[in-house]
């Protein structure tokens, strides 16, 4: 009786383990997808915040491309009222938030353009400053788009193989939302004057 006894002490114990452990492990993936999530955000946040520069230094070249000036300040304001809750990334929010920050991309892109009609303010330093600045932002934005899909595969994997997945299904733990491209992405902007 005694040695019955030990030995249910003995299972409960390593399910006792095995249940801390898989939550545990289950909870350190789900805050790598909201930390991911959090430097695509900062990412496009540095992005948003360098417009304004580019824009006026823009401004002194080019009075009357006000049209296009405009579009960019509107659409950075649109981006930047679109935000997403960590807690809640769903499809419909995350393309919502992708749109946003798609059409702040292709302002952006007809404001560059427009330096080619404007050799002075090609040569200016500042633009060329904020330009490359802006580059690089883009690529850390590819970079940590790439780390956040890259965070939610682990995730999404771990939640659905077994026999984590009854955990997963015990506690609430749902799948997370990858980036995607926006519909439409593929197909490179048409820029005219």
């Amino acid at each position: 009786m005694k040695k019955g006894w030990i030995i249910v002490i003995a299972i409960a114990a390593a399910m006792g383990i095995w249940f801390a452990r898989g939550y545990n492990s289950l909870v350190k993936q789900d805050e790598a997808v909201k930390t991911a999530w959090a430097q695509v955000e900062n990412q496009y946040q540095r992005r948003s915040d360098l417009i304004p520069n580019l824009v006026n230094t823009v401004k002194g070249y080019a009075e009357h491309e006000s049209q296009t000036l405009e579009s960019v300040v509107a659409a950075r304001a649109r981006a930047t009222q679109v935000t997403v809750d960590p807690e809640a990334l769903t499809a419909e929010s995350m393309q919502q938030y992708q749109a946003a920050q798609g059409e702040l991309t292709a302002a952006l892109g007809r404001l560059l353009m427009i330096q080619e009609a404007y050799p002075d303010l090609k040569a200016n330093q500042n633009f060329s400053e904020l330009q490359a600045q802006l580059e690089g932002t883009e690529n850390r934005i590819a970079t940590e788009r790439n780390r956040y899909n890259e965070a939610v595969r682990v995730y999404n994997t771990r939640i659905r193989r077994f026999p984590t997945n009854i955990l997963a299904g015990l506690f609430g733990f749902e799948r997370a939302t990858p980036f995607e491209a926006v519909e439409g992405s593929e197909t490179a902007p048409v820029v005219t004057f």
